[in-house]
């Protein structure tokens, strides 16, 4: 399957470069799966979508202040970090000029404050950096560092909790799930009022956000992993909706992903924690998910792929049509797509 077939044509003025005012005011494209019928709501009626018993699903990472801007100790050479995944005081990072970053070279931020060294080279400006500091990590880095905002956003985001979710609770992304940004707790309240079940799971947004598909065919992508957890309540929600065949919404993608993940190793849900580097693209078996509430998605992206697994090729592709010629915004700021099975 090529690459290329998940192309489309978006015009740069639909590109969304800061958020509404109100949250729940963007525009929500719902599209029946069974059908192929759309309609065109806003995000506040999601109420009416979801009915009494539906478990919802939503990833509750916080996005953490991950871009970091330093230099060389031994040259003064301006070095870029993206912190993208931890294991204690190593960091896998995305190196912004990172031909001059080899083994042992030290960055500094902030006048030392926070020194960075190289310990590992990976592929593509990958680099495993070793942090030296004196005092509690995250925060220093809570006040050296920068939220990073998705490249095709070129506007100054004045107030960085709107590119947080407003049940972001466990730091450690490098990007937010976007999908949840939609919701307020003005909207949990209504559908907890309405007897849907409302359960948190966690997955760290990593590298796969900022580094688009660079293979011809589908098949030969690497897929990026990223660090999941579900607890012992939010699986007994689970298993319990599958038995008694009531349905499993997910806020966005990556609470798809964890689903998916922890469905296709176990059988079931359970609590657990672990790296998950799954793709999934039409021709994919899905088993835990019965809808999804996603954002528009860039071209050629792993995240498009995935809702054309879920739906099909076809009818995403005629909404997405749809939204293009009716003006909906794209990307992490833009409008939001309710995949019903209803």
């Amino acid at each position: 399957m090529k690459t290329s077939e998940f192309d489309f044509d978006l015009p740069e003025h639909l590109i969304a470069q800061h958020p509404l005012s109100d949250r729940k005011q963007s525009r929500l494209l719902v599209v029946h799966k069974n059908t192929g019928e759309l309609e065109h709501k806003h995000f506040y009626d999601i109420v009416n979508y979801l009915k009494p018993g539906d478990v919802l699903v939503r990833n509750n990472t916080r996005v953490i202040p991950a871009r970091l801007f330093g230099t060389k100790e031994e040259t003064g050479a301006h070095v870029e970090l993206l912190l993208l995944k931890q294991e204690g005081d190593i960091w896998e990072c995305l190196v912004g000029n990172a031909k001059v970053v080899k083994i042992g070279s030290i960055i500094s931020f902030h006048d030392g404050e926070l020194r960075a060294e190289c310990i590992e080279i990976g592929d593509k400006g990958i680099r495993k950096m070793k942090m030296l500091y004196d005092g509690i990590f995250i925060e220093i880095l809570e006040r050296l560092g920068n939220v990073p905002l998705p490249p095709y956003i070129k506007e100054k985001l004045d107030d960085p909790e709107r590119y947080q979710t407003v049940y972001a609770k466990v730091k450690g992304s490098a990007a937010a799930p976007t999908a949840g940004l939609h919701f307020t707790e003005e909207l949990f309240k209504q559908l907890s009022d309405k007897g849907i079940i409302i359960k948190d799971v966690t997955l760290h947004v990593g590298l796969g956000t900022f580094r688009p598909m660079d293979t011809d065919t589908i098949e030969d992508h690497i897929m990026h992993s990223e660090m999941y957890w579900m607890d012992q309540d939010t699986a007994d929600a689970l298993n319990l909706a599958k038995k008694e065949g009531r349905r499993i919404i997910t806020v966005g993608t990556t609470s798809t992903r964890t689903l998916e993940a922890i469905y296709k190793e176990y059988g079931c849900f359970k609590e657990c924690h672990g790296e998950t580097a799954i793709f999934i693209y039409p021709g994919y078996t899905w088993e835990a998910v019965d809808c999804i509430i996603t954002n528009f998605h860039l071209p050629k992206s792993t995240l498009i792929m995935m809702i054309s697994s879920f739906a099909t090729k076809e009818l995403i592709f005629k909404a997405y049509n749809e939204a293009i010629k009716e003006e909906y915004r794209f990307f992490s700021f833009g409008d939001s797509m309710l995949i019903s099975n209803e």
